[in-house]
C-alpha cells in the first residue's frame, strides 16, 4: 500500500549508523519525553508525554541511540536518574539516554511560563494575544539557555557532536553552544511555531539578542517556506548580516547558518498499526456507550487547551450549523477533547472559561429530548482513546488560528485506514500545504466552517475517499524519517569532519 520511496525507522537507523558513526547526536528540548511522578496513592508511574514534538523525536532517538536533555518535571524524576539526572528510557526496553536539567520553581516560572509563553508564543502565533515582555523573565531565560547549554557541553565531553535543539525554549543556545564547544558542536535547531512577519517581532524588547542567537546554529529549520522568508524578513531589519534568499543561508561574523523548510510529521505505519489494533476497536465501543451515539454522526476536535487551537472559534461555528440546517438536529453530535495546559496563566484561564461559557450555551439553545450537541471533555487521553474517535467520527476539525503545522491532523489522515472520514482544516496551519484535498477553512469566519461541517456530513462516500486516499498517501511518503533524514542529511553537507563520514 505504502511506496518503497516511504523511508522506514530501518532506512533511517542506516543512514546514522553509515554516515554518522562516532558522532554523538543529542536532542535539547523544554519537555522530557518520559516522566516519573508518584500517584495518589503514592505508586511510581512513568508517563510517556505526548504532544508534536515528542511524536516526532521518538523514534529519531531510539534510532540514533542518542541522548535527550530536557527539563525534569515531575514529582519523582529525581528519584529515578542517577546524580547526574541519567537514565535510560523508554523503560522496559531503554534505547537511549535521558539527561533531566533540574529548574527551580523561579526559574521555570520565569523562563517557560515567563518569557516563552507569555511573550514569545502569541508574538509568533499572531493570535491576538498581547505578548507580555517582562525584564526578569528575560534575565531567567537566559539564566535557563545557560544552564542547558553547560548540561550539553557535559554530555558532548569534548568529542564531535551534533546538537538538535528543539522550539522557541532556547534562542540563545546555539550562540552559547558555539562559544563554549567550539568545531567539535555541529548546531541544528528545528522552530515548531511559527515566525512572525519582522513588523510583529520588533515589538519583542530583545529582539538582536534573539536572532543573533539562532544564527550561532549550523541549521535552522521552519516548517514551511513563509517561515523561513519571514525569518530572512527579520534579520534583514534586525541586524547586520549577509542574507542570500537564493542560496538559503545568512552569514553573520563569518559564520553561515543555513535555513530551510522541513516539514514535520508522524510514524505513519506506528500510527496506522495502532489505530487497527483490537484495544482501538474495544475503546471504539467504549465511546459508543459514552456518548450514547446510536445512529447519530460524530464529530469530533482534539487538541490542547489553548488561545491559538480556535476552540471558541469552533462552538460558534458549530452553533451556526445547528442554527442553519435544522435537520441535523438529534442526528449529530460534536466531542472536544481538550487536554489542561499552562492553566495557571490567565490568558489559558481566560479561554478555557470562554470554552465552557459556549458549551453550556449550545447546549442550553439546542439540546432536547436527552441529547446534547456538544460534549466538552477537559482531560488528556491516551493513543488509544484519541484514535478510537479518529476512526468514529465523520468529520474532525483542526481550526487553529495559526500553527507552525499541526501533526494531530496527520495522525487523524493516519487513523483512517478505512479511507474514510473527513478532515475539515484551518488554512492557517502548515499542514494545509500538504493536506490540500481537506475542506480548508478561515477559522476566524463562522459561516465558512459551518458550511464546511454541513459539507462534510452530506459528502458523497466516494468524494470522502477520494479525499482521505490522497492525504493518507502523502503523509504516509512524508514521515517523520524522511523529515529526520532531510535534517540529517542537510548536516552532512555541512561541517561534519570527512573522518565520520563513509564517502
Amino acid at each position: 500500500m505504502i511506496s518503497s520511496r516511504t523511508w522506514t525507522k530501518e532506512q533511517l537507523r542506516e543512514l546514522i549508523e553509515t554516515h554518522l558513526s562516532g558522532v554523538k547526536f543529542i536532542v535539547v528540548s523544554n519537555r522530557e519525553p518520559h516522566m516519573h511522578r508518584y500517584g495518589e496513592g503514592g505508586d511510581l508511574e512513568c508517563i510517556e508525554t505526548t504532544g508534536g514534538l515528542a511524536t516526532a523525536l521518538r523514534p529519531i532517538m531510539a534510532a540514533t541511540k542518542g541522548t535527550w536533555i530536557a527539563h525534569g518535571a515531575g514529582n519523582a524524576d529525581r528519584d529515578t536518574a542517577d546524580e547526574h539526572g541519567r537514565l535510560a528510557v523508554p523503560p522496559g526496553n531503554p534505547s537511549y539516554t535521558l539527561r533531566r536539567v533540574w529548574l527551580t520553581p523561579e526559574q521555570e516560572e520565569g523562563y517557560y511560563y515567563g518569557f516563552a509563553n507569555e511573550g514569545l508564543w502569541p508574538l509568533c502565533h499572531i493570535a491576538f494575544k498581547r505578548p507580555v515582555f517582562r525584564l526578569a523573565n528575560w534575565e531567567t531565560y537566559q539564566e535557563v539557555n545557560r544552564i542547558f547549554a553547560q548540561a550539553v557541553i557535559e554530555e558532548a565531553a569534548g568529542e564531535r557532536a551534533i546538537i538538535f535543539i528543539q522550539d522557541y525554549h532556547f534562542c540563545l543556545l546555539p550562540r552559547m553552544l558555539k562559544e563554549m564547544g567550539g568545531d567539535k558542536l555541529i548546531v541544528a535547531q528545528f522552530w515548531h511555531i511559527p515566525w512572525p512577519n519582522r513588523e510583529m517581532f520588533r515589538t519583542c524588547p530583545w529582539g538582536p539578542e534573539l536572532v543573533d542567537g539562532l544564527l550561532g546554529n549550523d541549521l535552522l529549520g521552519f516548517h514551511i517556506r513563509n517561515h523561513c522568508q519571514n525569518f530572512f524578513e527579520t534579520v534583514d531589519n534586525t541586524l547586520e548580516a549577509m542574507v542570500d534568499r537564493e542560496g538559503w543561508h545568512i552569514t553573520r561574523g563569518g559564520h553561515v547558518t543555513s535555513v530551510r523548510p522541513f516539514p514535520i510529521s508522524i510514524d505513519f505505519l506506528a500510527n496506522e498499526a495502532l489505530a487497527m489494533s483490537p484495544e482501538v476497536t474495544a475503546a471504539m465501543e467504549k465511546w459508543r456507550r459514552k456518548l450514547r451515539l446510536g445512529d447519530r454522526l460524530l464529530g469530533v476536535g482534539i487538541e490542547r487547551l489553548d488561545y491559538t487551537k480556535g476552540i471558541p472559534e469552533r462552538l460558534r461555528a458549530l452553533d451556526c450549523f445547528i442554527e442553519t440546517h435544522p435537520e441535523w438536529r438529534e442526528k449529530f453530535t460534536f466531542v472536544q477533547i481538550a487536554a489542561p495546559s499552562r492553566s495557571h496563566l490567565p490568558e489559558y484561564q481566560a479561554v478555557e472559561d470562554e470554552i465552557e461559557k459556549l458549551v453550556e450555551h449550545v447546549n442550553w439553545r439546542w439540546g432536547r429530548h436527552g441529547w446534547l450537541p456538544v460534549m466538552f471533555i477537559k482531560k488528556q487521553h491516551g493513543p488509544v482513546d484519541m484514535l478510537a474517535l479518529h476512526r468514529l467520527c465523520r468529520l474532525f476539525i483542526v481550526n487553529s488560528l495559526h500553527d507552525g503545522m499541526n501533526l494531530v491532523a496527520k495522525e487523524f489522515a493516519a487513523s483512517r485506514t478505512d479511507n474514510d472520514g473527513v478532515l475539515i482544516l484551518s488554512k492557517f496551519t502548515g499542514a494545509s500545504r500538504e493536506l490540500d484535498t481537506a475542506l480548508g477553512v478561515n477559522p476566524f469566519s463562522i459561516h465558512d466552517t459551518a458550511q464546511a461541517i454541513h459539507q462534510a456530513l452530506t459528502m458523497e462516500p466516494e468524494e470522502r475517499q477520494r479525499r482521505m486516499k490522497s492525504m493518507r498517501e502523502k503523509v504516509a511518503a512524508n514521515n517523520v524519517y524522511r523529515w529526520a533524514a532531510n535534517i540529517l542529511t542537510h548536516l552532512m553537507k555541512l561541517d561534519i569532519p570527512e573522518t565520520t563520514v563513509n564517502e
